[in-house]
């Protein structure tokens, strides 16, 4: 509600410039930008779909082929999986000297259709995950493995959700959304000062999100790092760690730790959230963000970053991608450099600038 009224903000209005078939031509966009491929609709083989409401997709690049395929599942049903969350049904690998089994994945939201338009509309938080998980899509379809088990997003748990995030800059930035995003029945082209709105309005509460986030990670080592020989109460250390590093009030008989999901899949590994946050800021900083639609950017994000997947060491690919001070190493492990983290959520002035590093 503070940020609807501080930046005027009227979903309706925002949702009508981000009609899903607009949405879907911005990845398209950033497909042949960045990469100089297409990412256009192919048929399907009798039985090969498991829902008539599913798109399949090929990324194909004039020179080299096709360099895989997406199935889209964008709309919600009952009994379907209730997240929005990339899959991989086949990893690439090489086959032969001369073969290599293309990558397939799987790209499945829960957007809701509306009962009196046949257009979706989505709004600028969902045109953001569209473009993470995307993020994820694009790792697992441009990387070149030799094994499977090395492919796309079969990587280091820290290093997993950098490009995911590193994608989301693009669904904020103005020079990338005024191609694509065009009102639903007028065409117009998304106003800048609506643009500049949503992203004053995202930053609104930055510092507290921020703060979450790390709350969340510290839940998510105490419960899951190193294990105590005696029973432990998990309520009331979550209760002790909001205490402790939040400014919100723990609220007796709450149990947020067993239904946040994440807790489960990322065991002790949520802190990569914040760790890709850094890096794809760094990342957007030095290279991305003068000409984020550049071929030159492209080719660099995939020669450099994609297309190893898990088979080199992120912290190597990194500073190969960027240059020294992106990591630095600290009792034995690596951590980001935050600086370009801070300095996006305006945390960072020059008396503490030496902090990020």
């Amino acid at each position: 509600m503070m940020k609807s009224s501080a930046y005027n903000l009227d979903s309706a209005v925002v949702a009508s410039y981000f009609s899903l078939p607009q949405c879907i031509e911005g990845l398209k966009l950033l497909v042949k930008s960045l990469f100089g491929a297409s990412f256009d609709s192919v048929p399907m083989a009798p039985g090969e779909s498991w829902h008539p409401d599913v798109l399949k997709m090929c990324i194909h690049h004039p020179e080299e082929g096709d360099l895989g395929f997406l199935y889209l599942d964008l709309f919600s049903r009952k009994g379907k999986y209730p997240g929005c969350a990339t899959f991989a049904i086949k990893g690439g690998r090489k086959i032969s000297e001369t073969e290599y089994q293309l990558p397939v994945m799987a790209l499945v939201f829960n957007f809701s259709r509306s009962h009196d338009s046949s257009i979706v509309r989505l709004n600028h938080g969902e045109l953001e995950t569209l473009f993470h998980e995307f993020g994820h899509a694009l790792h697992a379809l441009l990387s070149r493995t030799d094994y499977q088990h090395f492919a796309g997003t079969r990587v280091a748990l820290d290093f997993a959700e950098t490009p995911s995030n590193l994608f989301e800059y693009y669904a904020r930035d103005y020079r990338v959304l005024k191609k694509f995003a065009r009102h639903y029945s007028t065409g117009e082209v998304i106003p800048e000062k609506l643009v500049k709105s949503l992203n004053g309005a995202r930053d609104m509460f930055a510092a507290t999100e921020l703060q979450r986030q790390i709350f969340y990670a510290l839940v998510d080592q105490t419960l899951f790092g190193e294990q105590l020989s005696v029973p432990r109460d998990t309520n009331s250390i979550v209760a002790h760690l909001k205490r402790q590093h939040s400014n919100e009030k723990h609220v007796e008989g709450t149990h947020m730790h067993i239904r946040f999901s994440h807790f489960l899949t990322y065991g002790a590994g949520y802190y990569s959230y914040l760790y890709a946050k850094c890096f794809a800021a760094t990342i957007w900083k030095k290279l991305c963000q003068e000409d984020p639609l550049s071929p030159t950017t492209g080719t660099l994000l995939r020669t450099k970053l994609l297309q190893y997947g898990g088979a080199k060491e992120p912290a190597d690919l990194l500073t190969d991608l960027v240059g020294d001070g992106i990591v630095r190493y600290h009792n034995g492990g690596i951590v980001p450099d935050v600086t370009s983290c801070l300095e996006e959520m305006k945390l960072l002035d020059d008396k503490n600038r030496h902090i990020g590093k």
